[in-house]
């Protein structure tokens, strides 16, 4: 049982735990603007995704022996079309995910080589660090990063017990050095960094929150490990909660001993973990540090590559992509055309582009996913009762709640927009009382039943902040993200129109060989 919650926790996909190290690379700027305030941007931020873990365990509780996550909720709930949007949106999030968490492990198995003397300064730059650039960096080669894709997605294509396996130590590892780095670094911390806790006040703690919330995301892949699971409606939720928690715990226990051992205005922006325990006299934790940081991004990239393949195994079941990516293997029962793919994509990105400046337009699909997932929590028991609902002379009940939906999910982008701008406090005011006001006719209009197995509490408010807040978080992306989220919709509705429409199996009864979970098991 240990072993399997193991699993199910490190499947919290694309920024496992100890890839805290690199978010918080990422976010050192928040650290200086904030002191140990960030504190409080994690705890707000990780407090957020609880509610959308909520609403993705009631749903994987709900829809517990199917593969498919976000796009199989969207299906279930509103349409094909819908569906196909958000698998377009989270698999362009997950292929340069994938390439440029390869680009990183790579760096860092140079990093860790070059410990050695023979590997000392030997190593050239095409090999592991960064690329060699040609056509003014248009190109980079990184002969590494493809080789270790190729051989993770080897291990995939053996077995989901030979990859559960390879999981389980390197989720324990990062864990316990996570753990070290914790213990030790809280004996070096003076008190007296952490005053003033907060000197740039709530502002910046918010504007912490919005960008830190990325570090928790990933915990949506549980939910396509479904198959694999013997009791999915109790393993999933209690997998995509738990990881959660436990990501919460050590990012905060990570940001205290890390403001807490040096000045925030002291630290550097390049890796400063390994910095703060160096300036300590403890180089030996910098390099646990990189020898986790080599843990957490296998796993992460062991994860996101598997999520990746089932989702494409969903749509080549429903017809909506070539019948090849449905094919699953008569005695390994993995989709291994799906994880081929998967591999040559990402290996392709990861060993010719330098997919890091891309890093911009990611996080559109999970909050995307999200959104549609926190809905689709509404829709679904809407349609449990649709004889009890009201209606109108206008409309369905059915179509004034998707109305009132995205009445919230509008509010919560002119919100994040009025915030990044530092538009007028009334404009904002205005935005968050008509959202409550749409919200407040979900509770009133609509009629809601409890589901089977795990069910969200607090329904429909819980979903509909969920809504809001990924919205407003939406609105803070850089505008180059908005316009790959337009650009790639309508890529995506040509393709459903010249062959996903065509193709398409909907209420397909096919038999399943890929791993179901047995029926007495899921109860």
């Amino acid at each position: 049982m240990l072993s399997k919650l193991i699993v199910l926790i490190d499947i919290n996909n694309m920024n496992c735990l100890i890839y805290a190290f690199v978010e918080l690379f990422l976010l050192i700027v928040f650290l200086v603007c904030c002191n140990a305030g960030v504190t409080f941007s994690f705890i707000l931020a990780g407090l957020s995704c609880v509610l959308n873990a909520l609403c993705y365990a009631e749903l994987a509780s709900r829809l517990p022996a199917v593969v498919g996550g976000a796009y199989l909720y969207a299906y279930s709930a509103f349409n094909e079309l819908t569906a196909f949007l958000v698998f377009g949106q989270l698999m362009i999030d997950y292929h340069i995910g994938a390439a440029s968490i390869a680009r990183s492990l790579a760096s860092y198995v140079v990093t860790i080589l070059e410990m050695f003397p023979v590997f000392k300064d030997n190593i050239p730059s095409w090999i592991g660090h960064g690329g060699e650039e040609f056509f003014g960096g248009t190109l980079s080669i990184n002969l590494l990063a493809p080789f270790l894709l190729a051989l993770l997605t080897v291990i995939l294509c053996l077995g989901v017990g030979e990859s559960s396996i390879v999981n389980s130590f390197m989720t324990v590892l990062k864990v316990i050095i996570v753990i070290i780095v914790i213990f030790v670094g809280a004996f070096e911390v003076d008190v007296s960094n952490w005053s003033p806790f907060a000197p740039h006040g709530v502002k910046e703690i918010l504007t912490g929150a919005t960008v830190v919330f990325f570090a928790y995301v990933g915990f949506d892949a549980v939910a396509n490990s479904a198959e694999e699971s013997r009791r999915p409606q109790r393993d999933l939720p209690l997998g995509i909660i738990g990881s959660l928690v436990i990501c919460i715990a050590l990012y905060i226990g990570v940001c205290l001993v890390l403001t807490g051992m040096v000045p925030y205005y002291l630290l550097g922006e390049d890796a400063p973990l390994a910095e703060a325990f160096t300036s300590k006299g403890l180089k030996y934790v910098s390099i646990l540090i990189s020898i986790g940081a080599v843990a957490g991004l296998t796993t992460t990239l062991l994860v996101g590559l598997y999520v990746q393949s089932r989702l494409y195994l969903g749509l080549g079941r429903d017809g909506l992509l070539p019948s090849l990516f449905s094919k699953v293997h008569p005695t390994r029962h993995t989709p291994i055309h799906s994880q081929v793919w998967v591999g040559i994509v990402a290996g392709t990105l990861g060993g010719l582009f330098n997919v890091h400046v891309l890093s911009h337009i990611l996080s559109v699909g999970a909050l995307t996913g999200y959104s549609v997932v926190s809905a689709c929590v509404l829709a679904l028991r809407w349609k449990d009762k649709t004889a009890s609902q009201f209606s109108s002379r206008w409309t369905s009940a059915w179509r004034e709640g998707v109305l009132c939906i995205v009445t919230v999910a509008c509010c919560g982008f002119a919100a994040g927009l009025f915030y990044r701008f530092s538009a007028s406090f009334i404009f904002l005011v205005v935005a968050v009382v008509i959202a409550i006001l749409a919200t407040a006719a979900l509770c009133c209009r609509q009629t809601y039943t409890n589901p089977p197995g795990f069910s969200c509490p607090g329904v429909p408010i819980v979903p509909a902040v969920c809504v809001f807040f990924n919205m407003f978080l939406f609105a803070q992306l850089h505008h180059e993200a908005w316009v790959r989220f337009v650009v790639l919709s309508i890529i995506m509705v040509a393709i459903y129109a010249f062959y996903g429409q065509y193709h398409a199996k909907p209420g397909s009864d096919e038999s399943i060989i890929y791993q179901r979970a047995p029926t007495e098991a899921t109860r």
